[in-house]
C-alpha cells in the first residue's frame, strides 16, 4: 500500500463574468491517515503535465479540447484525470516535488513514495524549518541553581552540580 492516494471523487462548474465558464475538480488526497481537499481547473493539470514531462515519464493526460461540455463528457474527464494521479502515484518510487505541491502535500523525506530532502545547499530556509511547536517550555535555565530566594532549594540539582564539581563532598 502507498503512503499517498487520491481521487476525484466530484467536478463542478464555474461561472464567471470576467472569463468564460471552467470546470474545477475535487481531489481527495489521503497520506499517512491524514485527509485533505484541493480543488484545481484543467488547466493546472495541463501546466502540472508539461513540468513533469521535464523530470519524468508522466502517463497520458486527457484532451485538453472537449467539444462539448455535457455532464458525460466532463465525467470522462474527471476519470482520466484520477487515473492519470494515481498512475503516477504508482509509477514513481520517488514522487517529484512538483507533483507534491500540486497536491498541496508537504514533503517528509523520511515516508516513502515522497521526494528527499536533498542537500543541504539546495534545502532553502523556509523548507528546512520545523513544523512542530515546543513540547516544553522552561522559563529558566534548569540547569542552573536555583536562587537564593527560592524557599524550596532543587535537591536533585543540588546534588547533581555537587556530585559533577565536588565529587569528594559527602551529602548534607
Amino acid at each position: 500500500m502507498h503512503s499517498v492516494m487520491v481521487c476525484i471523487p466530484s467536478f463542478r462548474s464555474e461561472d464567471s463574468a470576467m472569463e468564460k465558464g471552467y470546470t474545477v475538480f475535487k481531489i481527495e488526497v489521503l497520506m499517512s491517515g491524514r485527509q485533505h481537499t484541493v480543488e484545481k481547473r484543467y488547466s493546472q493539470f495541463h501546466t502540472l503535465h508539461k513540468m513533469l514531462k521535464k523530470i519524468i515519464k508522466p502517463p497520458e493526460i486527457p484532451s485538453k479540447h472537449v467539444r462539448n461540455w455535457v455532464p458525460r463528457v466532463l465525467e470522462q474527464r474527471r476519470q482520466g484525470l484520477e487515473q492519470y494521479l494515481q498512475t503516477i502515484i504508482m509509477e514513481n518510487e520517488v514522487l517529484p516535488k512538483i507533483f507534491l505541491d500540486f497536491l498541496n502535500i508537504r514533503h517528509f523525506p523520511s515516508l516513502p513514495k515522497t521526494e528527499s530532502c536533498g542537500s543541504f545547499e539546495t534545502e532553502s530556509e523556509e523548507s528546512s524549518k520545523l513544523s512542530h511547536q515546543p513540547v516544553l517550555l522552561y522559563l529558566r535555565d534548569p540547569y542552573v541553581l536555583p536562587s537564593a530566594d527560592d524557599i524550596c532549594s532543587n535537591v536533585v540539582i543540588e546534588g547533581v552540580i555537587h556530585g559533577i564539581f565536588c565529587p569528594d563532598l559527602q551529602p548534607r
